[in-house]
């Protein structure tokens, strides 16, 4: 006999109550209708070109969730708190030059935890609903986090796109599971950024392009994540940053004084995290992924955080790197790296990476690495 909406208002009472024991900080319902709204705001996303391409292409699928699971009736939203603060990190001085990476990259993949923690909801759930049918996604899935996460209320979606947990602040993991249970939907929360535009008056690149809009190919975090060459534009504004970038969280209010230390699992090695940038440039892949293996950061492969730790080091014009800098311009097989390393040393601004250019650009057969060795050498040209 079904369950009567009494019995699922105290299961949900019941699971809320369990979350300490779940591992859980946050947990919202969403009703499963369609996220129609959103459907419109995606697709002139789209046609704007803002997409970073690392979304899941069907914008129906991605907005239905009935194209996903066979007659949904709840979505649960989870929240997982992590910390925003590194105790005593290690400084970063001439002659010792240090990257960053950003807090959703430090401690174990967030997405394994995640995972791990809707397993755990789901066997709870099991135990208690034996007929129980469900769906678990992380941010690779279908459907938009943030949109389940603010329509269960357990957050408002701020101006820098980021969910806010009036709590939490927007330090959060989403996940979501779809079920066919009816629970109890809760209310969204009422937006809260109110004037304030922090995040947008920071953004390294000007990618908030307005209140909640995002131009996901100028994002410093989506350009770290590339693989490709960068233009000299981004690369001066990506600074010593080697995976993502927290501008527009750090300086959100409602993020003061705010550091999660409850998941072990999340809590950073400080020399992964914030490591010396000059022995990045020769790690071998044995070392990347003994070493960032096990953190969201090593998804992309080491290219794209090795090509960053050059870009830091000529952001740094740190010159007791150049010997390293050349060294990367005359052995890497890789263009972007040799065009990146050029880049460089032209930034640091040294005429002693003047002949070793030279004599690069003459042996360069990539175009665009061609073209950066180039520019570099006229740069350093005008140098006195």
């Amino acid at each position: 006999m079904e369950a009567t909406k009494r019995d699922y208002a105290a299961l949900k009472n019941e699971l809320l109550a369990a979350l300490p024991e779940l591992g859980i900080d946050r947990l919202g319902v969403a009703s499963s209708e369609p996220f129609t709204a959103l459907k419109d705001v995606l697709l002139r996303h789209r046609e704007l070109g803002r997409e970073s391409g690392f979304e899941h292409p069907d914008l129906d699928e991605r907005t239905d969730p009935s194209l996903l699971f066979d007659q949904p009736r709840s979505i649960l939203s989870i929240a997982i708190a992590y910390p925003s603060k590194l105790p005593d990190p290690p400084k970063s001085e001439p002659g010792a030059r240090r990257g960053i990476l950003s807090r959703s990259a430090w401690g174990t993949d967030y997405h394994q935890v995640l995972r791990n923690r809707m397993g755990r909801l789901e066997a709870w759930l099991r135990e208690r609903v034996p007929e129980l049918r469900a769906e678990s996604m992380v941010d690779t899935g279908a459907l938009v986090d943030r949109a389940v996460a603010e329509r269960a209320g357990i957050g408002w979606s701020g101006k820098n796109c980021a969910i806010i947990s009036p709590e939490l602040g927007s330090w959060i993991y989403l996940g979501e599971i779809i079920t066919n249970l009816p629970l109890p939907p809760d209310t969204p929360i009422t937006d809260q950024c109110g004037e304030c535009t922090r995040c947008i008056d920071a953004c390294p690149t000007g990618a908030l392009v307005g209140p909640g809009q995002l131009d996901a190919k100028r994002c410093v975090s989506f350009v770290t994540q590339t693989k490709g060459f960068v233009s000299d534009e981004l690369m001066r504004k990506i600074g010593n940053r080697l995976y993502g970038c927290d501008t527009c969280q750090i300086v959100c209010p409602v993020n003061r004084g705010k550091n999660w230390t409850q998941h072990e699992e999340l809590q950073p090695e400080v020399e992964h995290v914030k490591p010396l940038l000059v022995p990045l440039l020769t790690i071998g892949n044995k070392a990347f992924r003994e070493r960032y293996g096990n953190s969201a950061s090593a998804w992309r492969g080491r290219k794209p955080i090795q090509r960053n730790a050059v870009i830091a080091l000529g952001n740094f014009k740190e010159r007791s790197a150049i010997p390293d800098l050349i060294a990367v311009l005359e052995q890497d097989p890789r263009p972007e790296l040799r065009g990146t390393a050029a880049w460089s040393l032209a930034r640091i601004g040294d005429r002693a990476a003047l002949e070793p250019l030279r004599r690069a650009g003459e042996r360069e057969t990539d175009e665009t690495a061609s073209t950066m060795i180039d520019e570099a050498v006229a740069q350093l040209e005008l140098v006195t």
